[in-house]
This record gives C-alpha cells, structure tokens and sequence, in this order.
C-alpha cells in the first residue's frame, strides 16, 4: 500500500494519529516478540515518521521541532515501545546534516532507512588500507531488529561513527526486560570488520546544514523527544486508571473508587504533576526553538533549561504513572491490564541516559553559578 498521497496532503501529527491505532492493536505482539511488526513499520516508514527531521536537502522534512514533540507524544501515547523506537530513529538521523553528503545520501536517500545505534562496549577501530577495522559489542540498540542500517560509535584514538547495512553485524539477544520489551535493544558486534573510510564519521558534533534543527545539540533532541516518550506512557496510564476507576469497586465497598475522596486527591495530583511537566518541556523547547530560530545559536544556559525541563517530563511522568498505579490495586499486577505495562515502560524510561535522576544535580550547579559538569547538555 502506497502512502505518498497522504504524506504529502497529511501534517505529521495528523499522520501519527491515523497511525495510533494500528500502534494500540499491535501493543500485545509488540510486547511479547520484543520488536515492532514488520506492518507496522512500513506503515511508520511510508508515513515517514523515521524522516521527519533529515533535511530537505536529502529528502527529508525538517519539521518543526515543538511540533515534532506532539508526533512522539501520540504515537507514545498508544505504545511506549512504538514511540521509543520513533524518536531513537528520528533523532538519530539528524546525523544525515553532521555527516558528509555523500554518505548522507547513501544511507539516508534510501526513503525506506533506520538506522540503529548503540554505546561501544570494548571497542577497537584499526586503521588499515581504505578504512578500519571493527571490532566490539555495541549496547541497547533500539530499534535494530527493523534496522537496514547500524552506526557503531568508537571513541579510542578520536571519536569515530561508522555506518554499517545491517545485514554486516551480528545482533545479540540481551534483551530480557519487562519495559519498553518492544524496542527490541539488542547488542551488535562486529569481529574485524572492514568498514570503507566513505562510511566513517570523524566530527560528529559538527553539521554541513544551516538549519536551526541542527543548531541544538542531538543529544538534547533526544532528551526532550524522550521526555515526550515517558508524558505519552503516563497520559495512557492515568486515561486507564481513570476509565478503571468508574467500575473498580474495593472489597466490602459499594461505591466505586472514583467516589473516594482520597482517589479524587491522588487523581488531581497526578494529572497536575502530568501537565506541569508537560508544560515545563514545551515552554522550554519553544522559548529555545524562537531564540534558535531568530539567531542561529544556542547558549549554555538554553541548553541547561533543556536537559531541566527533559529530564523533569521523565521523572514526574513516572511519578504520576506511580499514582495511577497504586490507584489500581491488584488490578494493577496482570500483564494484561494497560496500567501494568506503561508503569513498567515509565521506571525503564528513566533508567536510560536521559532520565538519569543526576541530571539534577548538572542544573543545579548551573544555577548556583558553579561550572556545570556531566557532559550532558
């Protein structure tokens, strides 16, 4: 089925809604194969969901950045796994506006590519005659099972990207989760391996495209895309303990919970914890994206507020998940209740570099007029 027609008459987050409940039928297949189903992603791949942010210049959208959160948010919102590998892919090809033309081309011209990454464990890159030489075993890979590409990071005598086809890897099941199981984040590795020297990235930070969606750093994308992630677990946790709430009756009880006073104060404090969070992130973003936009710089204190406001959607999204959660009560234990699975994709969401409660801690220092460290913003 051919969706050009509607890529080109259909805004992205119209498409991502038409998408969703394809995404909400396939939740159950998705948890327990631990991947996205191959229907699935060529109908995010049609849509082109995974190249919204690659330039125009390669074929890509290059969206606006605070409309791209609303995409992640509702396709999140239908599956935490689904809106995970979504913006792992998106972000992560912005690298086509960082690497050479030529090779954005070659990986990125193809309509069709995913690239999957993931951090060097042990990893050796050998110079020899027209590249290197690959070795190691690359962690939590998300996305790789529906990946035609792999970007394999070495940062050993000088930080180097190589990008692989997929089919010159070896991917490694190490992925026995109960959260985000979907995402599929398997391990690679490579055992010598010849990668040319036209494939090889030697200046990642850098970009070629004077577009503002460049000018913030890619790790911070990820961070906000991954705080639209967890607000998008945590909207569909608090809507299903809500729902519940209006048949749950306690034992010995008549009246249903959500004629608990103590229910209705939990409830008002969740969806407050979920909103200010979620205003928190787009404030921030938008304010940065307008002064981004405007000058075509982004200043250290623009890039504290955003490491702040997206480490802040993913830890109060867990906390208001939390609530709902405690909210349902044995309900809340089977697998096949909606709450059990977006409670456990909340807690792995902020186990993931971006959640990392330490983060805090970078602010802070900013804030009391230290030198911020971390390497994270």
């Amino acid at each position: 089925m051919s969706s050009e027609p509607a890529v080109a008459t259909l805004t992205p987050l119209a498409r991502a809604r038409a998408l969703a409940p394809q995404v909400t039928a396939a939740a159950d297949t998705i948890d327990h194969e631990r991947e996205l189903p191959e229907a699935l992603v060529d109908a995010m791949v049609s849509a082109g969901l995974f190249r919204l942010l690659v330039p125009r210049s390669i074929g890509g959208e290059e969206m606006d950045w605070l409309e791209y959160l609303d995409v992640v948010r509702t396709i999140a919102e239908a599956d935490g796994s689904v809106g995970w590998c979504l913006n792992q892919g998106a972000v992560f090809a912005t690298t086509s506006a960082r690497c050479s033309e030529a090779l954005a081309r070659e990986v990125w011209g193809d309509p069709r590519t995913v690239v999957g990454n993931g951090p060097p464990k042990g990893c050796k890159s050998l110079p020899t005659d027209g590249g290197y030489l690959l070795t190691g075993r690359w962690m939590f890979s998300s996305g790789c099972r529906h990946a035609n590409w792999i970007a394999a990071l070495t940062v050993e005598d000088g930080v180097r990207l190589h990008m692989i086809p997929r089919d010159e890897v070896t991917l490694v099941d190490v992925w026995e989760v109960q959260g985000l199981r979907g995402t599929g984040s398997f391990a690679f590795e490579t055992d010598g391996l010849f990668v040319p020297e036209r494939r090889v990235m030697h200046d990642y930070g850098r970009t070629r495209e004077p577009g503002p969606l460049y000018v913030v750093p890619q790790h911070l994308l990820f961070a906000c895309g991954f705080g639209c992630v967890a607000l998008g677990v945590a909207r569909a946790g608090l809507d299903a303990t809500i729902a519940l709430a209006d048949d749950k009756r306690p034992r010995f009880v008549k009246r249903p919970i959500s004629q608990s006073e103590v229910v209705q104060h939990q409830i008002g404090k969740a969806e407050a914890t979920w909103r200010a969070a979620k205003a928190l992130l787009h404030e921030t973003v938008g304010n940065v994206w307008e002064s981004v936009r405007a000058t075509g710089e982004i200043s250290v204190e623009q890039r504290i507020h955003l490491r702040m406001a997206g480490t802040h959607a993913i830890r109060q999204s867990m906390e208001a998940v939390d609530i709902a959660y405690n909210l349902s009560g044995a309900d809340a234990i089977f697998a096949s209740k909606a709450i059990q699975r977006r409670f456990q994709d909340a807690h792995v969401i902020t186990q993931q570099v971006q959640g990392r409660d330490s983060h805090y801690a970078t602010v802070g220092q900013f804030f009391l007029g230290l030198e911020p460290t971390g390497g994270v913003f």
